[in-house]
């Protein structure tokens, strides 16, 4: 569980640099490059990334249920994940309404992606991950509301071909998690 956690502290706090300290993030940037930042951040990112998975990997191996949920809710975390892999294009597809109503539905994502794990999953390492994510999330969508109020931060709002794309490839994402890359990644058929 040591590894797991190691790995939520660096990768969720790396992610959290401009919530904390957004003038020390900008300092770094102007001292050593906006080129430099990103090459570090990736490798940083990457080092918390492989954490999580080894430490989740391990963490498996020692099974301490925390609550049985029912399994209803782990099929309605099918319709959260649904919801998740659209919004997570959604923040890549450019000119699309999701993006234009919601600011950050990538950390959207995340938050659905995780809360509906929360629901469909007990045991102790699953909360310590997707509670962790949850939680992150939260405070990440409130702080990026708010740096955008306060930068007067305009989103150019969708057009139709824009979020039919979104919503397509966020579809096509579900589809292939659902019926076999999530089994296949991580041993746990969805749809079972």
């Amino acid at each position: 569980m040591l590894v797991l956690i190691l790995g939520l502290i660096i990768f969720i706090g790396l992610h959290s640099i401009r919530i904390v300290a957004n003038d020390w993030r900008t300092q770094q940037i102007e001292r050593i490059g906006l080129n430099r930042w990103k090459a570090i951040y990736s490798i940083v990112a990457a080092v918390g990334l492989v954490l999580i998975v080894v430490g989740f990997i391990m963490a498996k191996r020692h099974i301490v249920p925390l609550y049985v949920p029912p399994a209803w809710l782990r099929h309605l975390n099918g319709l959260f994940m649904l919801i998740a892999l659209i919004l997570f294009p959604a923040a890549r597809v450019p000119n699309n309404s999701i993006k234009a109503r919601l600011h950050h539905p990538q950390v959207l994502a995340v938050k659905t992606w995780s809360f509906g794990h929360l629901l469909a999953t007990g045991m102790l390492h699953d909360v310590v991950l997707f509670g962790a994510f949850f939680v992150w999330s939260v405070v990440l969508f409130a702080a990026s509301r708010r740096r955008d109020r306060l930068n007067g931060t305009a989103y150019p709002p969708g057009t139709v071909k824009g979020t039919v794309i979104a919503v397509v490839a966020g579809i096509v994402l579900w589809t292939l998690f659902a019926f076999g890359l999530h089994n296949f990644l991580f041993g746990v058929n969805p749809m079972a």
